[in-house]
């Protein structure tokens, strides 16, 4: 008898650390996700938009060819001018985005300027890749 309460104490103890380290593992995930975020707008900063989408989750380059998201940024981002800072406003991980497949996304929202344009909200959405690597699966400026 004493057994059995014994193993069920160290069943709830073993729930109650995994459930307390929930928010932990998420906000590990949040910061890889923000640091594969950051060297990816590092790239579309400096104007390597090839090279952005070349290392951006597979299922943004099945969205988006290289000469259209090319285009894309030429035209959407190049007017903007230079960042001229970048404010982390928040990280959010999920499970599921309307209008992509289930997956681990973290949601990222930057307050930025830029050059031509004092305020804007830059999301970048991360995406787990099946490889384990973190990639940006999306990209909107606001």
């Amino acid at each position: 008898m004493k057994m059995r309460g014994a193993k069920g104490l160290t069943c709830a103890v073993l729930f109650v650390s995994f459930i307390a380290s929930a928010p932990a593992l998420a906000g590990d995930k949040e910061q890889a996700a923000q640091q594969s975020a950051d060297a990816w707008l590092a790239l579309v900063d400096s104007g390597k938009y090839a090279k952005s989408w070349q290392q951006a989750a597979q299922y943004f380059k099945n969205a988006v060819t290289k000469d259209k998201w090319e285009s894309a940024m030429h035209g959407t981002r190049e007017p903007l001018g230079k960042v001229l800072s970048r404010k982390l406003r928040g990280a959010q991980y999920t499970t599921s985005l309307p209008g992509a497949p289930d997956g681990e996304y973290v949601v990222i929202q930057y307050d930025s300027s830029f050059e031509h344009k004092q305020s804007a909200v830059e999301t970048v959405t991360p995406v787990l890749d099946k490889d384990g690597q973190w990639r940006v699966s999306g990209y909107f400026i606001k």
